[in-house]
């Protein structure tokens, strides 16, 4: 089962997954987190492609941080991370890291503990650059990247050069991801794919459907039977429901 919530680490998410299916997909958002399974503290980087985890029954916690946010916190530029699971003992002091990886499995509400972790560790470095949130947020807004760098001020090689520190990747690769995200968030609310395609910013459902395939490694009508079978597979708190 997932489960998330708002972080109090602005901009970041809280969540957890327990047991569930067999095998799932994580796909590509523009975000980097810090995991806690097992016992062990590691970092997801930035991802270009679907990831299946090598241990889909685990249990894990994490904290996602907002498109940008997280090379501040783990000190480490977001392209070196990309398309990678890193132990944070490679980032952080081994020894270090062994202390916060037993205060967190110690924990009751290891999400929480690992999210106080994020909190300390934000307190410590510098914030992150707003230029680079602005950045996410117009390219999230289906804004092209040339209007995104002239709003932001900078050129496209030096808007190219940051986001690759910040986001791991190129701005055109990050809005092709958030775009990908906004449609897959409409047709998980039942929107029908064609409409989908055409309101996160597509050209077309065939667009989409590419778009699905390179990023995702799958088919919105695959996605979206995947979503209504975990849904079908989540047990319901006595008088709810399940809503698309």
């Amino acid at each position: 089962m997932y489960e998330e919530r708002p972080s109090r680490l602005d901009g970041a998410v809280v969540w957890t997954r327990t047991g569930g299916p067999a095998t799932f997909s994580v796909l590509p958002d523009g975000c980097m987190d810090l995991l806690w399974s097992e016992g062990r503290l590691f970092v997801a980087g930035p991802d270009t492609r679907a990831y299946v985890p090598d241990r889909p029954g685990a249990r894990y916690a994490g904290v996602r941080f907002a498109p940008g946010d997280a090379p501040a916190l783990l000190g480490v530029p977001a392209h070196e991370l990309r398309d990678r699971r890193v132990d944070l003992a490679a980032l952080w002091p081994g020894d270090r890291v062994r202390r916060l990886a037993e205060r967190v499995g110690e924990a009751a509400d290891q999400a929480a503990a690992l999210e106080d972790l994020a909190l300390r560790r934000a307190a410590d470095v510098p914030r992150p650059d707003p230029l680079l949130r602005a950045v996410a947020d117009g390219l999230n807004a289906g804004w092209t990247v040339a209007d995104t760098a002239r709003a932001v001020g900078l050129g496209a090689r030096q808007l190219h050069r940051r986001s690759l520190d910040a986001f791991g990747y190129g701005p055109k690769t990050l809005a092709r991801v958030l775009r990908l995200q906004r449609a897959l968030a409409l047709v998980r609310a039942g929107v029908p794919y064609a409409r989908a395609a055409i309101e996160a910013g597509c050209t077309d459902q065939a667009h989409l459907a590419r778009e699905t395939r390179a990023l995702a490694g799958t088919t919105p009508g695959a996605y979206a039977a995947s979503v209504a079978s975990a849904k079908r597979e989540t047990p319901q708190p006595s008088g709810s429901s399940t809503t698309a």
